[in-house]
């Protein structure tokens, strides 16, 4: 079963709806034991940095996620979350990933919104993807490139379209809107 945590982010049914489609059971949960069983956790995202953390805090879901052995999977938001620290509204992160998430310099041209490619691919989610696919972004935060770094994107400067670290495992870009590149870098997380 694939727990997708709810804690009021945007894209929660778009993240449940492509892990049907992919022939997985999941569920929309915030409840602390039903996340702690799952086979694999899904922490989606579109919204805010800080009312994000405040809703995940509420239910010490903040502090579940980082107890978690299963593989878990942040998407856009969700894995900007579980990174140390964000500019947008100087917001504290999980602490997965040792880095810090910071706004694009040139407002005019954020957010970065559409299909872009990916280069420096490497790891499990990245085995099946073609260096000429492209995937699908939105957002005006970015992850330093870092040593979890494990595909980067280049828009208005290099960052990190995703990252990688023990089971936990995050996406800048959304791969349930990403099409059928998008549906392989889900089906590589959801068979760890």
């Amino acid at each position: 079963m694939i727990a997708i945590i709810k804690y009021n982010g945007g894209n929660t049914m778009s993240v449940m709806n492509a892990v049907e489609r992919l022939g997985f059971e999941g569920i929309v949960t915030d409840d602390v034991e039903t996340i702690r069983r799952a086979d694999k956790v899904i922490l989606p995202g579109v919204g805010e940095a800080s009312s994000a953390m405040q809703n995940l805090r509420a239910n010490k879901i903040d502090q579940l996620i980082k107890t978690l052995d299963q593989p878990v999977l942040g998407v856009c938001l969700g894995m900007q979350l579980m990174c140390n620290h964000s500019q947008e509204n100087d917001t504290t992160g999980i602490g997965i990933f040792d880095v810090a998430v910071k706004k694009f310099p040139a407002s005019d041209i954020v957010p970065h919104m559409g299909w872009n490619n990916v280069e420096a691919t490497k790891g499990k989610l990245f085995e099946n993807f073609n260096p000429t696919d492209t995937i699908y972004f939105v957002h005006s935060y970015y992850a330093e490139i870092n040593e979890n770094t494990v595909a980067r994107c280049n828009y208005i400067l290099p960052f990190s379209a995703a990252l990688q670290k023990d089971n936990f495992y995050g996406t800048q870009f959304h791969p349930e809107k990403s099409g059928e590149a998008g549906s392989r870098v889900l089906k590589q997380f959801l068979a760890l």
